[in-house]
């Protein structure tokens, strides 16, 4: 027997609606599955959420299904709405719990997927730069046109697609990734990072993903978003948050498609949870966190005996960005300063101070070859 609320037991063959009918299960998270479908009306392939019916999961639908509403309404007037994964339609069926689905468009693996087969060097830099244009033009759509903060930018959360059908061939047999770290393509021979041309990867676009923990930017559902490695100063902090947040996260992201490795992974020890070597690595990369910001909080003493110290971790050792660019990755200077300068406004800790979308967007790095 089922839990009530829980995932609701889809099998391959199974048909949604007289119309969708289940190939095969994309991915699998706390809140809902995904399955690639095929439209036996339409002939052709689409992907399928099927969210969680419980109480509180059908409040969270309703949000998601709100959110999603708006930018294809939004999409209409803004051309920069192509950046973000389309609702095609979304419907309640009964079953053992009661569920909700969300029709979506199919696309490819996500960044993870890719970056997976470039860990030791990270992704070509021309593809970290269009994707990243790509990535920021969705924000600037969803934060100014649509009033909405993603909340969990991360390369889980960003598609891959192919325009050129010949790309089919570059698609995993799953497009579920998070069981498997050595994954590989279709096609004679060959690995991802091994066999793909840069002019294959320079075809291959990208879209955001999963607004399932997005939220109005007048309206905040949650006062902890994002993934940990992500997750902006202020949201660590217990903190008001706002668009700002979705820039941090793109700045983690960015280092960590050009470099292959996380730019904070923290880790609990014994004495210290994951939040304070959290707040410590940032510190450590980008110094000290000033009194206004770390004391703006009546709950600051959570990781603050006083102004820059912090309360269970004290021995840091402070690292510049690109210090850690030259030296551990192996970046030449002329590579590292322009990267740093597109990365750090994106990594300021007053968020009214962090560049925006638009700002990013117009940084001389992203358009440089």
């Amino acid at each position: 027997m089922v839990p009530a609320g829980g995932h609701h037991p889809v099998r391959e063959g199974d048909v949604f609606n007289m119309r969708y009918q289940a190939l095969r299960k994309l991915g699998c998270g706390a809140f809902a599955t995904v399955w690639l479908c095929q439209d036996m009306r339409r002939k052709k392939q689409v992907a399928v959420k099927v969210l969680k019916s419980r109480e509180g999961f059908a409040e969270a639908a309703k949000d998601e299904v709100a959110l999603l509403r708006c930018v294809s309404s939004m999409k209409k007037k803004d051309q920069a709405g192509e950046n973000i994964v389309s609702l095609l339609d979304d419907f309640r069926m009964i079953g053992e719990n009661g569920f909700h689905i969300l029709l979506l468009r199919a696309l490819g693996p996500s960044l993870r997927c890719l970056m997976g087969n470039y860990t030791a060097q990270g992704l070509p830099l021309p593809f970290v730069k269009k994707s990243l244009q790509q990535v920021l033009a969705g924000l600037h759509f969803l934060h100014k046109c649509c009033r909405i903060i993603h909340a969990d930018i991360k390369p889980e959360n960003i598609l891959l697609y192919g325009h050129d059908k010949s790309l089919q061939r570059l698609l995993p047999d799953t497009l579920d990734c998070s069981q498997r770290t050595d994954l590989r393509l279709k096609g004679p021979g060959g690995d991802l990072g091994d066999r793909l041309e840069e002019s294959d990867l320079m075809s291959i676009e990208v879209k955001i993903a999963d607004l399932g923990s997005a939220c109005w930017t007048y309206k905040p559902f949650s006062k902890k978003i994002q993934t940990q490695p992500y997750r902006a100063l202020e949201v660590l902090l217990g903190l008001d948050y706002g668009t700002p947040a979705d820039i941090w996260s793109t700045g983690c992201l960015a280092f960590e498609m050009a470099t292959g490795e996380c730019l904070f992974d923290p880790q609990p020890g014994k004495y210290f949870s994951r939040d304070d070597d959290h707040v410590a690595r940032i510190i450590e990369l980008l110094g000290r966190i000033p009194p206004q910001i770390a004391f703006s909080w009546n709950k600051s003493t959570k990781f603050f005996s006083r102004p820059g110290a912090l309360l269970r971790l004290s021995r840091l050792s402070p690292r510049s960005l690109h210090s850690t660019l030259a030296d551990r990755h192996r970046w030449r200077q002329h590579e590292v300063t322009p990267f740093a300068s597109f990365l750090l406004p994106a990594l300021q800790y007053a968020p009214q101070r962090r560049a925006t979308a638009a700002q990013c967007l117009q940084h001389a790095w992203l358009s440089a070859p």
